[in-house]
This record gives C-alpha cells, sequence and structure tokens, in this order.
C-alpha cells in the first residue's frame, strides 16, 4: 500500500492482518505460551508461541512489507537464522561463500555443516569468473555477503542471481549491513535474504535476534517449518523490542549514514590511519555497484593503521565510542576484527582476507559527527 519505507519501518504493510483487534497503537506483548482453542476443531489462529505469536506476526510482516517478500520468519539469533537456511541443504551438497564474512558464519560451516555432510568454498564473491569456477555438480547455494564483514567487499547481486538462475542454485544473501532500509536482495534475485536483527533492525544494542525473509512461497513454506520444528523463534517480548527498534530505522539509518560518509572522508586525511573501507567513498572499488543496487552506503567503516602499536592505543583510549563487539546500535562501537569475530579463522585466511593486526571496523552511531571526531582524533595522536 505504502511506498516509503520510512512510512514501513512505522506500520508494516496494512494490507496485510495485524492481529490486533484493540488497534493498540503500540502492539501488545503477547508473553504467553499457549492459546485456548475456541472449540473443537477451532482455532483463533493461535495455539503455541514456538509456531505462532501475534507480537512475533506483527514484526515478521513488517519485515516482510520492508523486504518485499512473501513471508519472514523471526528467529532468536542472527546464527539461528543462518543455520536455519542450511537446513534446506542435504548431506552431498556444496555451498559456493563469500570468502570475506561475518567470522561465526565460518564457524558454523568449519564445525558444524561439515559434518553435517555439506562442503564449502570460500571465494571473492566480487568477481563472477571465481564464483562460476568453484561451481561443481553438487553445488546447491550461493551464498553472499555485500558489504562483507569486515572488509567491506560488495558483490554484484544481479550477476550472483544470473549465475545462480544458469546453474540451478539457491542465492542467499546477508543484507545485515545495509538493513532493508538501503538494500533489497530479494528485488534483484535473491531467494532468501538474512539479517541479523540484533544490529541496524532493533538499534539499540539490547536484543538478539535474526530474520530470514523468503521470496518465494514454496520457500517460505520450509523455513517456516524449520522454524518451528527447530525451535529458535524468537519471544514475545524480544519481538516487541525488536518492532519498537524498527520504527526509527529509517531516521537513523539516515543519520548513521550521514555521519559515516563525513567520517570516513575525515579518517582518509588523519596521521596513522594507512588506508580506509567505505563503499560510500567514490574510490572503493565496489562504489559503483553497490550504487546501483542499494540506496546508500550504510554506517559500517573498516580502516588499518600504520602500526599495530596505533591500533591498540586507539582501542585503549577511545571513550565516547565503545570499544566492543556487535554494530548497527545508536552508540558507535569499534572491534578488533582478528581478536573478536575473526579469531576461529586461520591465520593464513585472515591474511590473505586483510584481516591483520592492523585493521579496525567502526559501527558509526548517532553522536554528533564533531565528537566522533575529537574522539578518534585524541585516541589516534601519539
Amino acid at each position: 500500500m505504502y511506498e516509503h519505507r520510512d512510512t514501513r519501518c512505522i506500520h508494516g504493510d496494512l494490507e496485510r492482518p495485524a492481529f490486533e483487534a484493540t488497534r493498540a497503537v503500540s502492539f501488545p506483548i503477547y508473553q504467553t505460551a499457549t492459546f485456548g482453542h475456541i472449540g473443537f476443531g477451532k482455532s483463533s489462529g493461535f495455539d503455541y508461541t514456538r509456531e505462532t505469536n501475534p507480537t512475533r506476526g506483527k514484526l515478521e510482516e513488517t519485515m516482510s512489507s520492508l523486504e518485499g517478500a512473501v513471508d519472514t520468519c523471526a528467529f532468536s539469533s542472527g546464527m539461528a537464522a543462518v543455520s536455519a537456511c542450511f537446513e534446506l541443504l542435504s548431506p552431498g551438497q556444496h555451498i559456493v561463500c563469500s570468502e570475506d564474512l561475518y567470522g561465526g558464519v565460518i564457524r558454523l560451516f568449519d564445525k558444524v555443516s561439515i559434518k553435517n555432510g555439506l562442503s564449502v568454498d570460500y571465494v571473492d564473491t566480487g568477481s563472477r569468473d571465481a564464483i562460476e569456477a568453484a561451481i561443481t555438480q553438487d553445488t546447491a547455494a550461493l551464498y553472499i555477503e555485500t558489504p562483507s564483514n569486515p572488509m567491506m567487499n560488495v558483490a554484484d547481486l544481479r550477476a550472483c542471481h544470473e549465475i545462480a538462475e544458469e546453474h540451478g542454485l539457491l542465492l542467499i544473501v546477508d543484507n545485515t549491513f545495509l538493513s532493508p532500509y538501503l538494500q533489497n536482495p530479494i528485488e534483484l534475485g535473491a531467494d532468501l535474504v538474512i539479517h541479523s536483527g540484533s544490529k541496524f533492525i532493533a538499534g539499540h544494542n539490547d536484543t538478539i535476534s535474526g530474520f530470514v525473509s523468503s521470496g518465494t512461497p514454496e520457500l517460505a513454506e520450509r523455513i517456516r517449518l524449520i522454524h518451528k520444528t527447530t525451535g529458535a523463534a524468537l519471544s514475545p517480548f524480544d519481538s516487541w523490542h525488536v518492532l519498537r527498534g524498527i520504527k526509527t530505522l529509517g531516521i537513523r539509518m539516515e543519520r548513521q549514514e550521514s555521519n559515516a560518509q563525513e567520517l570516513a572522508r575525515w579518517l582518509s586525511t588523519q596521521p596513522g590511519v594507512a588506508q580506509v573501507f567505505y563503499v560510500g567513498l567514490e574510490d572503493h572499488p565496489g562504489y559503483a555497484v553497490n550504487a546501483s543496487q542499494a540506496r546508500g552506503a550504510g554506517a559500517m567503516i573498516s580502516f588499518r593503521t600504520d602500526t599495530v602499536e596505533i591500533a591498540h592505543r586507539v582501542l585503549e583510549r577511545v571513550k565516547l565510542i565503545t570499544f566492543a563487539e556487535s554494530l548497527g546500535g545508536t552508540e558507535s562501537l569499534i572491534t578488533y576484527p582478528m581478536v573478536q569475530t575473526h579469531p576461529d579463522v586461520p591465520e593464513a585466511v585472515r591474511e590473505h582476507l586483510g584481516i591483520t593486526d592492523t585493521l579496525l571496523r567502526l559501527s558509526v552511531g548517532l553522536e554528533n559527527v564533531d565528537d566522533l571526531k575529537s574522539d578518534l582524533s585524541q585516541a589516534l595522536s601519539s
């Protein structure tokens, strides 16, 4: 009904059922494990919260509206959402995956998926040739992060869709870094879209959650079966938390991106900073592709310092910015990927990707950008 995403963040898609007869402006928390039956063979549509819950349903409807999805399932974490996608695959099948991605997903592949009979090849998914060279007769899925974590590499989603369609692959895209406010992979051919809802969607560093949005009814049915059967459904209270956070997604993304644009340009001029990775900078290799498939560059910056001593000094000295894992909240966070998000990645692979002891990742928040510059300036100074 409504074309503008900032309106959908607040109201969802009003053409879909809202499940709430009282029309409460703040959607209620249905904190119940079970629901009474109307009569024999009759149901209100809700039986048991692991399967369906009105609060979670409202959140899922809002996410589907934002992603242009047939259906969305809300999970207890981003990793639970990723795990559900790989439950679609069978032993003996093969996945082609972005080589630069969240370390927890690499751990899932290397410690769990391989044990379950799946095989994985990590490639530069910014290169069409690299993707096609990795595809075998057993390949069933192409898994993409764009922009990637933490090196901010960009994959061409249209090209990935063409490859997936040609070879009959499931195209799975992690859209966490840009959120549905700035990028909609289903519109570009993705079959499934994953979010760590703990990040920009919830937006306040206070709730863990995850989402899988499905592009077709068949996939939606399969994911929902996995969702209710494996049991990693988001609780009613956490669903309400995320639903409250998502109302301000648009205005937060706009301010955080504005801050990140200015901060990335400023960092590029600072002594002690060797390189800045931000897809909103014109000299970024993926700038043009990202601009063609997304409505913005987001609020994630990685940068390399001249020495490891400078990197450690920044982590020790920041005051306004918090040295912590995670990203996407109102508060700016700085992370040391080598130690915090990617410690399970083999050292040789980290070196190949550029995840070294001088690399820092910055999630830009809502603070005044001049205060963020002052904090980083004092932290960088010798």
